[in-house]
């Protein structure tokens, strides 16, 4: 391998023979053999004109007189093989279709008649909802009252009747429920005064926690600081949860330990 050298090397100077890049090794198929002796196999079969060996005609097969003429064979009307199975002809114009039920009766005048007789049909009620005179059915429009003609009309649907029927007995049981651990003394009821109280203390807490929240540096660059900044967030939450939990609901119990 050939040393490199800086351009301004003084060694560049020296002639180095030139190094030849190694060529790979050709690439020769497996089967190669195999081809070249089919291709050769069959190739000196037919190097004459023709067979080598040609069978000398019989002499008993000479050449008669007329012997090469075309026999006229016996001429037969064309017809398809799939005849039976094929639709029949277009009738002509002169043949009269044979109908199964005749009658001598003037369908023409009839229907003329049935036409003059009938009692004409009555236009269905439109109305007409733009500028352009754009018509649309007024039955489907919604503009009819039909509906106040129902037997049902008015009544309260059987879906909300069960579902007020079954808030109403949840009601009935929390407030039986309540009662009874009342009286048990398991848990006592908030007044309005100790209600008051709770909520003024928890929101006194949370403008403590945002006056220190606010007081942080604005870099936070330090793992306690990161922590203290944590905290205070996590406790803001949660008070803001409490107090509008407090906020929410007028009675509260409270479980005695």
């Amino acid at each position: 391998m050939a040393e490199m050298y800086p351009d301004e090397s003084i060694y560049n100077l020296i002639p180095q023979d030139e190094i030849k890049a190694a060529k790979m090794p050709r690439y020769t198929s497996r089967f190669r053999g195999m081809v070249k002796e089919e291709m050769q196999k069959n190739r000196a079969l037919n190097k004459t004109m023709g067979p080598a060996k040609v069978d000398v005609p019989s002499p008993e097969k000479f050449l008669q007189k007329q012997s090469k003429e075309l026999k006229e064979t016996e001429k037969k009307p064309f017809q398809y093989e799939d005849y039976d199975r094929r639709k029949p002809p277009i009738p002509a114009r002169t043949d009269k279709p044979v109908m199964g039920i005749q009658t001598k009766k003037n369908f023409i005048n009839s229907n003329a008649v049935e036409i003059m007789m009938a009692v004409p049909k009555k236009p269905k009620p439109i109305y007409v909802d733009t500028k352009r005179g754009d018509k649309q059915l007024l039955d489907t429009s919604g503009l009819v009252p039909k509906f106040v003609h129902k037997k049902d009309f008015g009544e309260t649907p059987e879906y909300l009747v069960r579902r007020n029927e079954e808030t109403r007995r949840a009601h009935e049981e929390y407030e039986a429920y309540v009662k009874e651990r009342l009286r048990q003394g398991a848990m006592k009821q908030f007044s309005d005064e100790e209600r008051q109280t709770v909520l003024q203390g928890l929101k006194k807490n949370w403008e403590e926690l945002s006056q220190q929240y606010q007081g942080l540096s604005v870099v936070i660059d330090t793992v306690p600081k990161k922590i203290r900044k944590e905290r205070l967030e996590n406790e803001m939450k949660q008070l803001e949860k409490d107090i509008e939990m407090i906020e929410k609901h007028k009675t509260i119990y409270i479980a005695n330990n």
